[in-house]
């Protein structure tokens, strides 16, 4: 008998003691890939999140990333291997991987297993954290279980991480696929060469708005670049100037007509709900400082030439006004190759987006869906929408619907429909599914302003 089942059939009290002085022993699963370099994860009391009969792990890997494994009673046989949205900035914490376990609790509600990384730095660094997720997944096979299937699954900016690592690692040692499928939810798919040039955007024409960030007394910088090296700037300081200049975070009635007439203008040019300003403003400060000043040796990977932004009540003024960059051509191809996912992804394909995403436009659906094409794996792509207004987590019902159908698919069975998928999530007669079978998205040059391109 091998570890897997071993430790499935103890007690629970006994699981514990197993972990914290024999698990190493699982290096015998069969098939099981060495990890020379990786330690034994610890047992460890579960969250309130996950059921009371789950089992969990903690640990930290050799390249230094927090991570948690979690293992339902009554096994599907699946594991979810989850990349996380953000990113976040600065140092990891382990408490990140808790608060993602806490959030898709949905899977280990459904009887699957669930790992999740925080992957080993913040910041914009997607190859980086594809590698993580991969040595995650080995350390599962190798300490925990043998999983039937194995799908990789990404949020956000997480998307992008899942795309890159289903990229990436497409066959183990023994030649066989290390994710049976992949599945991409409220997903940042046009690379970092396309997501953020609205970000861009807001920065110039908030700046010639407002001239506040930065003001006309404090060090001038390429708004590119979010913020100067070194800066101290910190999220309530560009919060208290969003509410000086355009009143955000004020109720409609505590703003001046100056005020309100500013924030409208952000509003339609831009065209970000009033809801999601002030997350954008921070992205496009401290991301780009990150991607400036860590990933891109402060040359610029955003630009605007060429960019009409329309919507204001002067667009010639408005347009005469905004600062003007060009990208620098060899930064943008090394930016690109770490975040742009290249769809040549050799397994099954899901995604779902809302189509009032307030953070990841839903256009961006249809840039992936062109990458997908060009690798000629369009065939391989299945996209969903659904007709809520968040970001983050859409609700219960969608996502065991999803994996449900990606899973038959990656079984051999039909290649799902958004029809069947709507009437699947109806037929399980609770909670909100929202699917639109009918919906194709726009362009994203149809959100964004278009821009010469190198």
């Amino acid at each position: 008998m091998h570890c897997r089942l071993a430790l499935s059939r103890m007690r629970p009290v006994l699981v514990v003691a197993a972990a914290l002085t024999g698990l190493a022993a699982c290096s015998t699963l069969p098939d099981a890939p060495a990890l020379p370099a990786e330690t034994a994860p610890l047992s460890h009391a579960c969250p309130n999140s996950v059921p009371a009969d789950a089992r969990c792990w903690f640990g930290q890997d050799s390249a230094g990333a927090h991570y948690v494994i979690v293992m339902p009673a009554h096994w599907s046989g699946v594991l979810v291997l989850h990349a996380h949205g953000g990113p976040t900035l600065g140092p990891v914490k382990a408490e990140r991987a808790l608060e993602d376990l806490k959030r898709w609790s949905i899977w280990v509600r459904s009887g699957h297993a669930f790992a999740a990384s925080t992957f080993r730095q913040g910041g914009v660094a997607v190859r980086a954290a594809a590698e993580d997720t991969e040595r995650l997944r080995r350390i599962v096979l190798h300490y925990v279980a043998q999983p039937r299937r194995t799908v990789l699954h990404g949020q956000s900016w997480g998307a992008s991480v899942a795309a890159k690592a289903a990229e990436m690692f497409t066959r183990d040692s023994q030649g066989r696929r290390p994710y049976d499928a992949v599945l991409l939810s409220s997903g940042v798919l046009g690379g970092g060469s396309r997501s953020y040039d609205f970000r861009l955007d807001l920065r110039v024409v908030y700046q010639a708005l407002c001239h506040n960030h930065p003001r006309p007394d404090e060090p001038n910088y390429s708004l590119w670049m979010g913020l100067p090296a070194g800066s101290a700037m910190r999220a309530d300081d560009v919060r208290q100037r969003s509410r000086e200049c355009l009143g955000l975070g004020l109720p409609a009635a505590q703003r001046s007509p100056e005020q309100a007439r500013r924030l409208k203008t952000v509003l339609d040019v831009i065209r970000v709900p009033e809801r999601a300003l002030q997350g954008h403003l921070n992205w496009a400060t401290f991301h780009f400082a990150d991607i400036a000043h860590q990933r891109t040796g402060e040359r610029p990977v955003f630009g605007n030439i060429g960019a009409h932004y329309s919507g204001s009540t002067d667009d010639a003024a408005l347009n005469a006004a905004v600062a003007r960059y060009a990208v620098d051509v060899q930064a943008l191809a090394r930016f690109a190759d770490d975040t742009d996912p290249t769809g040549h992804i050799p397994v099954p394909v899901l995604t779902v987006h809302a189509v009032h995403d307030p953070v990841a436009f839903v256009e961006l659906e249809d840039q992936f869906q062109r990458t997908m094409q060009a690798a000629g794996r369009g065939d391989a792509l299945v996209q969903i929408f659904t007709d809520h207004r968040e970001h983050s987590y859409l609700s219960d019902p969608v996502y065991p619907t999803l994996i449900d159908a990606l899973l038959r698919w990656a079984d051999g069975g039909p290649r799902p429909t958004p029809q069947g998928i709507a009437d699947a999530c109806r037929a399980r007669q609770v909670g909100d599914c929202r699917f639109l079978p009918d919906y194709r998205p726009p362009t994203l040059d149809s959100r964004v302003a278009p821009r010469q391109r190198p």
